[in-house]
């Protein structure tokens, strides 16, 4: 009788474990309806979220309340009158409660690693102003990187932290862009603001689009993502990839000649200040290859697996020896470990990041110092960027873009060199779902509406650029599709077009980032309620991921103005409205006046398509051009490269710079 009783109980606790947590009878609500959370005014409010199958349950906000009936699936959804901007309110569903609610302004900004680039890259050109900041009304939210190959699914990954009220430390890792343009609506609004980001380094346009809206044009994109559904396969292979990643660094390691080494410090052989490097010989960091010859392994210098170390003496003076410093190493390709006096200070895994490495105090000691750098490729060589800073910082602002003069110490270009251990590649096979079409829309795209937001910001392209023809097409669909999500048929778009990047040309080019600039100006013109955000003069020749992210927020947040504010006065970079020709002469006529006088970078073309340089004139908000060796112009340009470094064609009254564009004369 006793141990039929305890079968029973048995058999009930395993069935009860089974249940899913509606069964239960408690309601859940989405992971966006956390404490702080922003509610956007002015619209209806959905509240959703998931319960028994046919549980009531009652929704209340300040004095406004409404009730429902989850579905058969659990599912229940309310609609809360508009509110005006204001709170802090409580939001009861059911027996859950969400705390210090706000209602203002909800800005979701997505794309791929611009919008990533956090507060803390950015800060030396910000500091004083980053470190004064705290606003507990602009509430941030970062969206955790999700994928599924499946279809779209009903909630985001858990967070792990709630809403974040502005500060310099709950900004230090969130996104500069959004903590930009919080900042700036706050200040033209004086209401909350909510910021969403929600992006993926390196994705392309079409992970974010759903199933359906590239299966016609787009098969083969859908099909590539079929072929990924498998969990299973995808899961051994992810974890193939990362055992061989680490066997590939464990028989790395052991070929370099290492030592005993106090806890704490580097085993390298190389790394010791007090080893001879007599024997080294000196390469400058800046030559075409920093690989030394008989290094390459037969491969050539352009091909270099394995390691490669350099190193480099400093003297420090006795004011600044035994004092904490800052070693800016500017940015490498692709990996480094780097270390000072024997001991590490930093390792970067990927060729992006600037190198910022903080050194403790007492570590630097009056006379020789030896900074020691190793280098680990997987492909390519290793080399360092130019036009970034090379130095050691002291004093109180060692952080800050241009630190005092006489607290630094610039390294040398010069260093010895000398490879570590030679490898052969890394097998593996790419199956980064984040790069597969609709598996960031199914993931963290569709979870979220229909959560009010004001506008979406769209800052992407660079993963496009290789292939920028379909982009046009892309953009359009990805604006319609979020849309129809969120079932606002204008919901306003601001698109970041791309800036200005890589080597500058004097001669006309054949730029596919210029294209892609083109197909996003193109949508921008031809869709309700899109804005071009101009970032063409903001770019860096040797960083993909320029550092003026407070100056493009102002931007964004200008178009955000004129859409959603319908603030006429908020300025855009100008466009031209019409290109007639007359002879050999081009007339741009534009909305606005320019700065008067001789422009850069403009061309024309003939019938032939050939571009030449233009010689182009503004006056008022006309612009001529002409160009010898083009009688009859059929096609003018403007900024058509893919780093235009000559720009001067500016708004007279905003200075925003002319927008790169393309135009086929008399439209």
């Amino acid at each position: 009788m006793k141990t039929s009783k305890i079968s029973v109980v048995l058999v009930l606790l395993a069935v009860a474990c089974c249940l899913p947590v509606t069964g239960l009878g408690q309601v859940r609500l989405p992971r966006l309806f956390q404490d702080g959370m922003v509610l956007q005014r002015g619209q209806e409010i959905a509240v959703w979220g998931w319960a028994s199958p046919g549980q009531q349950v009652s929704v209340r906000l300040n004095r406004h309340q409404a009730t429902a009936t989850a579905a058969a699936d659990g599912r229940w959804r309310v609609a809360l009158p508009a509110m005006k901007a204001g709170g802090p309110y409580t939001l009861q569903a059911g027996d859950l409660t969400v705390s210090d609610v706000l209602i203002g302004d909800v800005w979701l900004c997505s794309g791929q690693s611009n919008i990533d680039v956090t507060v803390e890259r950015v800060y030396p050109q910000y500091t004083t102003d980053i470190d004064r900041y705290e606003n507990p009304n602009i509430r941030l939210f970062r969206v955790q990187n999700d994928t599924d190959t499946h279809g779209p699914k009903s909630d985001i990954r858990p967070t792990g932290v709630n809403w974040k009220p502005v500060s310099k430390q709950t900004a230090w890792g969130f996104s500069a862009v959004g903590y930009f343009l919080g900042r700036y609506m706050y200040e033209k609004t004086g209401v909350p603001q909510g910021i969403i980001v929600n992006s993926w380094g390196g994705t392309p346009i079409e992970a974010w689009l759903p199933a359906d809206s590239l299966r016609s044009d787009f098969p083969m994109l859908v099909a590539r993502t079929q072929m990924l559904e498998s969990d299973d396969y995808v899961k051994a292979q992810q974890r193939a990839n990362q055992l061989a990643d680490q066997r590939w660094h464990q028989l790395l390691d052991s070929q370099e000649t290492t030592i005993e080494a106090p806890q704490g410090q580097s085993a390298f052989l190389f790394a010791q200040p007090g080893y001879d490097d007599s024997g080294w010989a000196s390469v400058d960091q800046f030559a075409p290859s920093i690989v030394p010859t008989q290094g390459s392994g037969g491969r050539g210098s352009r091909s270099f697996v394995g390691s490669l170390w350099l190193r480099q003496h400093v003297t420090i003076d006795s004011q600044h020896a035994g004092k904490p410093a800052r070693l800016l190493l500017g940015t490498l390709f692709d990996c480094d470990y780097t270390f000072v006096n024997g001991q590490e200070v930093g390792r970067t895994y990927y060729q992006y990041p600037p190198r910022r490495y903080d050194i403790p105090e007492g570590l630097l000691r009056q006379g020789d110092n030896v900074i020691a750098v190793r280098f680990v490729n997987k492909q390519g060589t290793p080399h360092f960027i130019k036009e970034k800073p090379y130095l050691l910082a002291f004093g109180d602002d060692r952080q800050s873009q241009n630190p005092m003069p006489n607290d630094v110490v610039r390294l040398s270009t010069s260093w010895k060199h000398s490879v570590g251990a030679l490898m052969p590649p890394c097998p593996g096979v790419d199956v980064s779902l984040q790069n597969q079409a609709t598996t960031l829309y199914n993931a963290v795209v569709h979870p979220l509406a229909p959560y009010g937001v004001a506008g979406v910001v769209w800052y992407q392209g660079e993963s496009n650029a290789g292939n920028p023809a379909p982009y046009a097409t892309l953009l359009r669909r990805l604006i319609g599709s979020w849309r129809q999500l969120w079932q606002q048929a204008e919901l306003p778009v601001v698109v970041v077009q791309l800036a200005n990047y890589m080597a500058p040309s004097a001669q006309p080019q054949q730029s596919s980032w210029a294209l892609l600039r083109e197909a996003q100006r193109t949508v921008a013109r031809e869709l309700p309620a899109v804005e071009l955000a101009t970032a063409i003069d903001l770019g860096e020749t040797v960083d993909i991921h320029p550092l003026r992210k407070q100056e493009l927020a102002t931007r964004i947040g200008d178009a955000f103005a004129r859409m959603v504010y319908r603030d006429k006065r908020a300025p855009l970079s100008p466009q031209p409205t019409a290109a007639t020709a007359q002879g050999s002469t081009v007339t741009l006529a534009f909305a606005e006046a320019l700065e008067e006088g001789s422009l850069n970078e403009f061309e024309l073309a003939g019938a032939d398509g050939k571009y030449h340089n233009a010689v182009a004139t503004a006056k008022g908000s006309t612009v001529t051009v002409t160009a010898d060796g083009v009688e009859k112009p059929c096609f003018v340009r403007h900024a058509w490269k893919d780093n235009p470094i000559n720009l001067n064609a500016r708004a007279a009254k905003s200075g925003l710079p002319v927008t790169p564009f393309q135009l086929q004369v008399g439209q």
